[in-house]
This record gives C-alpha cells, sequence and structure tokens, in this order.
C-alpha cells in the first residue's frame, strides 16, 4: 500500500524523481508515481489532494520546475505533510522552483529540500513515517549507518 505519493507536473520530469521512488523502496515505502499539472490540469490535482489522505497517504512529494507551483496548490488542498522538490529546468537552473516553493504565504506550509534532491525528499517523508511506524525508522536507521560506512 502507498503510503507516500511523488507527484510531477510533467511526464517529462518522472526520470528526476526516480531517485526518491527507489529510496522508498529500498526503505520498504510503499509510494505511487504519477503526473499532474497545477496548471494544465487543476482540478484532477484539487481531486487528488482531497483525496489523498482517504486513500492512505500520509506524506506527499511534488515535484516541480519552473514556476513550481504543484507543490503550493496540494498542499492548499490537504493537511497531509507536502515536500517540495524544486526541479532545475530552466535557464536559472532551478532558482526560480526554489524560491517559488520555500516563498509559501504564512498558514499554507510546504516543506522543500535542494534543487533535484530526490533522494533527500524521499528520505524526509521517510523520516515524517518513522514518527509512527517503526519499520520505517529501523530502515532509516541502517540506511544511516550504511551511509557514515561510505555506503549509501
Amino acid at each position: 500500500m502507498a503510503q507516500v505519493a511523488i507527484v510531477v507536473g510533467s511526464a517529462s520530469d518522472l526520470g528526476r524523481v526516480e531517485e526518491a521512488r527507489h529510496t522508498l523502496q529500498e526503505l520498504g515505502v510503499g509510494c505511487e508515481v504519477m503526473v499532474l499539472s497545477a496548471h494544465r490540469t487543476p482540478e484532477r490535482v484539487r481531486q487528488f489532494a482531497l483525496g489523498a489522505k482517504e486513500r492512505g497517504i500520509k506524506v506527499i512529494i511534488a515535484a516541480a520546475g519552473l514556476a513550481a507551483h504543484l507543490p503550493g496548490v496540494i498542499a492548499a488542498y490537504t493537511t497531509l505533510p507536502v515536500i517540495g522538490l524544486p526541479l532545475a529546468r530552466s535557464s536559472l537552473g532551478g532558482l526560480d522552483s526554489l524560491l517559488s516553493i520555500v516563498q509559501m504565504p504564512p498558514g499554507v506550509p510546504v516543506g522543500c529540500v535542494s534543487i533535484d534532491g530526490a533522494r533527500n525528499a524521499a528520505l524526509y517523508a521517510a523520516s515524517i513515517l518513522s514518527l509512527a511506524d517503526e519499520r520505517v525508522a529501523a530502515a532509516l536507521e541502517e540506511y544511516r549507518r550504511r551511509l557514515s560506512q561510505g555506503n549509501p
């Protein structure tokens, strides 16, 4: 069962979130990956966000480039934790995306990781899940142990 949803705004961005999917899989965390655009399919984004908790989703990773509205739009419709993953999709190298995500207005928070930081987005999602799931907590501890030995 998927506990994390990874959402990208364009099918061309699917490869950019593969590391997040792989990291979650390595930690034993179920995830689903989907394409939803804040600009091209806003009603589908709204329906997804409103129904995510009911479907068992506990954390959402929303990857976006350029104007990067997707994480904020999703956060507007759910109280689930939303992690914004800015993508380097422009001549600004992702700085535009980063600023769009971290500058959310008060009351609608979105967590944010580094530009193209898919692995950290997955680890952040897993750390949120680990608060209530000992299995995920143990997998994260093992991951950190391997990391400290030079084996990420």
